[in-house]
């Protein structure tokens, strides 16, 4: 007894605090080398990756920094799984410049309105872990999923065109367009590019309108430098990914383009450049502005954001999982993914998530446990101490470069060709979650929520209509097949039906309605169904008054029901006085048990046929 306390005790204990399960793997040296190791290497990743999606959602720099310490470290301390790499993901950070797009007009209130965010989702993930509801994540189909990314990236990329070429795009209300597409000067730097463009581009009244306009002062008004270093950045990080792949690609590109940029004058030359990154202090807390109207506002894309950014997680961290054959728990990530989001709102983050890229760094790395994180998460807290000032000449093209580069890996389509040959319904859900996003751009909690309520839609129409499959059956034959094969002739007196799902209120009259088409074609000539209930998952009150009153129907017309495959419905059956009513002679443990016992019956009542002929 004393043991079992002892167990309940220590297992209740490492569900509240996961990470003592690893922390006692880190005496072993070569776990705790492997981990430093690589933990540094995920650091070299997310410090300049952070930076550009921070930018990307609208922010400074610096709180790509901020949500990449905290976060960090909370997630894998309170995570189930060992390797996964939390922080600032691209579409995360797209869903957040979103939300704030039409809620905030004063700049110097976004970062407080993206804490406020982060901690509405951090509240909603944590609720449903606590709750022990992960199973909610299931309703976000993967082809809903993977349609969105896709649209979600193509989004992105589009975002980053203008620090590409070097121009500013205006809102499409605006008549005097082409005279503000100009090339950036000194002036405009990361609060018109980062925060104003990104701005216009979200709020214009049509976005393929703004799209075009923008694509047109592109080919007119591109500034040569800023181009020339976007371009340079693509090709450095593609170069040295393909050849040099043990380099860190994204921090040498971002080293090498601010020396370039200081070295050259790029700032004068009228490059945007992220100067100075206003960092305060590796401790910034602040409790995040609780307002009340502003955060019924934000609740929706809360959720989205909540549901999007677990999914993505959970999918890399099953990944992972499967690899190193780790137990993964899907409530208690969506706690660490909580708490993550929560510290991050008291430490002037934004919303975060798990990264795909970063913890497939972080596993071939050689990562065992989550102390790799937590090495990440020191190193982002020395950069925020003292290597921020290096970044002042870090061009703003060169952030956009590893923007682009990170969404390229987003881009793809083989899970909905995939699901499109498995179930084509499947796959034309994902396409029109792909197509629906693009139209809504940038509401693209609008994107996603049409592809949930298709997923869903699409759900019920398949609960409602499930699979009945009528089975041929030879003369005196204890064999059967679909029916339909080719030389196969079914019998008019035995039919075989096969059920397969759930039998409730919502199907219970499409399962009547199919039973009594077989009676219709064969009416003159059936007696024996059999009924194959192996698929029947579970049957509710409405299911079993059916096929009572099917049974009780047809036993008054000399039609006689059995049914196959009982097991896994024997105490729902005998709860409710079904067998008992009915006769335990109509189950069978097999088809071919009850095909047999048709078989006997019916020569016996042939026999007893010829009896009464004979007699008379």
């Amino acid at each position: 007894m004393q043991f079992l306390k002892k167990y309940y005790l220590m297992n209740w204990i490492t569900k509240l605090f996961p990470f003592l399960l690893w922390i006692k793997d880190l005496k072993n040296p070569k776990v705790l080398k492997a981990d430093t190791l690589a933990g540094i290497t995920v650091a070299l990743v997310i410090i300049p990756q952070s930076m550009a999606y921070a930018q990307l959602a609208g922010l400074g720099p610096q709180y790509g920094l901020y949500a990449s310490f905290f976060p960090v470290m909370i997630a894998a301390l309170m995570g189930s799984s060992r390797q996964l790499s939390t922080g600032p993901v691209a579409v995360v950070s797209l869903l957040t410049a979103a939300a704030l797009g039409e809620l905030v007009t004063d700049a110097s209130s976004y970062a407080v309105y993206a804490a406020l965010l982060a901690l509405i989702v951090g509240l909603f993930q944590f609720s449903l872990g606590i709750l022990r509801m992960g199973f909610v994540t299931n309703f976000v189909s993967h082809p809903v999923v993977s349609g969105f990314t896709n649209a979600a990236a193509i989004i992105i990329a589009t975002s980053q065109l203008p620090k590409v070429f070097g121009i500013r795009v205006i809102n499409s209300s605006d008549t005097d367009w082409v005279s503000a597409c100009q090339p950036l000067t000194m002036i405009e730097r990361i609060e018109q590019v980062g925060r104003e463009g990104l701005h216009t581009i979200c709020n214009a009244d049509q976005n393929y309108e703004t799209i075009g306009r923008l694509l047109e002062a592109a080919l007119f008004y591109t500034h040569t430098p800023t181009i020339t270093m976007a371009v340079m950045g693509i090709l450095g990080i593609v170069l040295l990914n393909r050849f040099y792949p043990r380099i860190p690609a994204i921090l040498t590109v971002v080293v090498i383009s601010t020396a370039v940029s200081f070295l050259i004058g790029y700032e004068s030359m009228g490059g945007a450049i992220v100067s100075s990154v206003n960092v305060e202090g590796l401790f910034s807390f602040k409790t995040p502005s609780l307002d009340f109207n502003a955060m019924g506002t934000l609740f929706i894309y809360a959720i989205t954001i909540s549901l999007i950014g677990f999914m993505e997680a959970i999918t890399v961290a099953k990944s992972m999982a499967a690899r190193t054959k780790q137990r993964l728990d899907i409530n208690q990530e969506l706690i660490g993914q909580g708490l993550s989001n929560i510290g991050s709102s008291f430490f002037q983050g934004y919303a975060v998530s798990g990264s795909f890229s970063r913890t497939a760094v972080n596993m071939s790395a050689g990562a065992a446990t989550g102390f790799s994180s937590v090495v990440t998460a020191l190193i982002v807290g020395l950069t925020i101490l003292w290597l921020t000032p290096l970044l002042y000449h870090l061009p703003q093209a060169t952030l956009a470069a590893v923007i682009l580069m990170a969404v390229v890996n987003l881009i793809n389509f083989a899970p909905i060709k995939h699901a499109w040959k498995v179930e084509k319904q499947d796959g034309i859900v994902g396409l029109l979650t792909f197509i629906m996003t693009l139209i809504f751009a940038p509401h693209l909690e609008n994107g996603i929520a049409f592809g949930i309520i298709l997923s869903l839609g699409l759900f019920l129409y398949r609960t409602t209509q499930p699979k009945f499959t009528e089975l041929a059956v030879q003369e005196g034959s204890i064999n059967f097949s679909p029916f339909g094969g080719e030389d196969v002739e079914s019998s008019d007196v035995v039919k075989v039906v096969k059920f397969s799902g759930s039998l409730y209120f919502a199907n219970a009259a499409f399962f009547e309605t199919q039973m009594l088409e077989v009676i219709a074609k064969n009416k003159d000539q059936l007696k024996y169904i059999v009924v194959d209930v192996g698929a029947l998952l579970q049957i509710d009150a409405s299911g079993e008054e059916v096929l009572s009153e099917l049974v009780q129907s047809c036993s008054d017309t000399g039609i006689e029901i059995l049914f196959s495959r009982t097991e896994r419905l024997e105490a729902e059956l005998f709860r409710s006085g079904f067998k008992k009513r009915f006769g335990e002679d109509r189950f069978f443990n097999r088809t071919a048990q009850a095909l047999k016992h048709v078989w006997k019956e019916l020569e016996s009542e042939e026999d007893d046929k010829d009896k009464v002929i004979n007699i008379s």
